[in-house]
C-alpha cells in the first residue's frame, strides 16, 4: 500500500523525497567497482540485495561519513547501528569518556569526524571536562540530536549568537557540512552561557528557520512546546532539552524511547540462537 505522502505527490517530487536518485548512483558505483565479483550472480541480484539492505539499514555499515550523512535515512540507519551495536556498554553499566565513544563510531565509519562526537559530548557534559565519563544511553541521546540535525544546529548557533550581540539579520544561513566540513559554534561568554536569551525571539527565529531549511530539524511544534517552559535559556541549555525530549525522539523515529534503550529482544533473540 502506498504511504498517504506518496498519494499527494508526483512522482519526480516523492522520489526526490526519498533521495531515490542518490542510492540508485551508489548503486551503480559499487555495481562498478565490484564487477567482476558480481558478474558471478547477476546484476539484478545485486540491485536486489543492494535495496534490501537500504530498507533493512545495514548498506551505511562501514561506509564513508560522506554517505552515511547523505540522506535522512541513512543517518536514522547509522543512528539504529550503533544502538544496536553497542548497547552492551549501556547494559553493563560502563562509562566512557569522548574519545571512547569516538572509537566506537570509528568501528562502524572509519572516517567519522572527531568534531561532531566532541560536539554531542559538549551536549552531555557542558561545562565539564571533556575527558569526563558519560553514560551510554545520554550520550546516545545527544549524539542522536547533533548527528541527525546538525546542518540545523550549525543555523542555530548562528542566530543564537545573533541574539546575544544584539543583531536581528534577515540574511538566510546557508550550512556547509554538506561537503564535510563542519563549522566551529561561536565561543560563548561566560556571562553569556548563563544568561541566554529570551525564549519567546528565539523561537521566533527557529521557527522562520524551520521553515526555510531544506535539511532535517524538529517538528516546529515540538520546538515550540521545549521553549514555551522557560523564558530564557541557553543554547547548550537548548539542546540538552532538544536530546532529552521523548516527542522529538520518537518523530525522528531511530532509537526508542530512553527506558527502552538497553532492550533490543530481535537482537537478543539472534545472539541467544548464535
Amino acid at each position: 500500500m502506498l504511504s498517504p505522502e506518496r498519494l499527494d505527490l508526483p512522482d519526480y517530487e516523492y522520489l526526490a523525497q526519498r533521495h531515490v536518485l542518490t542510492y540508485m548512483e551508489d548503486a551503480v558505483c559499487q555495481l562498478l567497482e565490484n564487477k567482476e565479483d558480481i558478474s558471478q550472480y547477476g546484476i539484478a541480484r545485486f540491485f536486489t540485495e543492494y535495496f534490501n539492505s537500504v530498507c533493512q539499514g545495514t548498506h551505511i555499515l562501514f561506509r564513508e561519513f560522506s554517505f552515511i550523512q547523505a540522506t535522512p535515512h541513512n543517518r536514522a540507519s547509522f543512528l539504529r547501528a550503533f544502538w544496536r551495536c553497542f548497547r552492551t556498554v549501556g547494559k553493563n553499566g560502563d562509562l566512557l569518556t569522548m574519545k571512547e565513544y569516538h572509537c566506537l563510531l570509528q568501528l562502524l565509519c572509519p572516517d567519522f569526524p572527531l568534531e561532531l562526537t566532541q560536539k554531542a559530548a559538549r551536549i552531555v557534559l557542558m561545562d565539564d571536562a571533556m575527558d569526563c565519563l558519560m553514560s551510554f544511553s545520554d550520550f546516545l541521546l545527544a549524539f542522536q540530536i547533533q548527528f541527525y540535525y546538525s546542518e540545523f544546529l550549525e543555523s542555530v548557533a548562528a542566530i543564537y549568537q545573533d541574539l546575544l550581540s544584539g543583531k536581528n539579520p534577515n540574511t538566510v544561513i546557508v550550512p556547509t557540512s554538506s561537503s564535510g566540513q563542519h563549522r566551529q559554534r561561536p565561543v560563548l561568554g561566560e556571562s553569556s552561557m548563563l544568561e541566554g536569551v529570551e525564549a519567546s525571539l528565539f523561537y521566533q527565529r527557529l521557527e522562520n528557520l524551520c521553515d526555510r531549511h531544506k535539511y532535517s530539524c524538529p517538528p516546529p511544534a515540538l520546538v515550540k512546546e521545549v521553549l514555551s517552559n522557560v523564558q530564557r535559556l541557553t543554547f547548550y541549555g537548548f539542546l540538552v532539552a532538544l536530546s532529552k525530549h521523548r516527542g522529538i525522539n520518537q518523530a525522528l523515529g531511530a532509537l526508542p524511547d530512553k527506558g527502552d534503550l538497553m532492550h533490543d529482544p530481535a537482537m537478543d533473540e539472534e545472539l541467544d540462537r548464535l
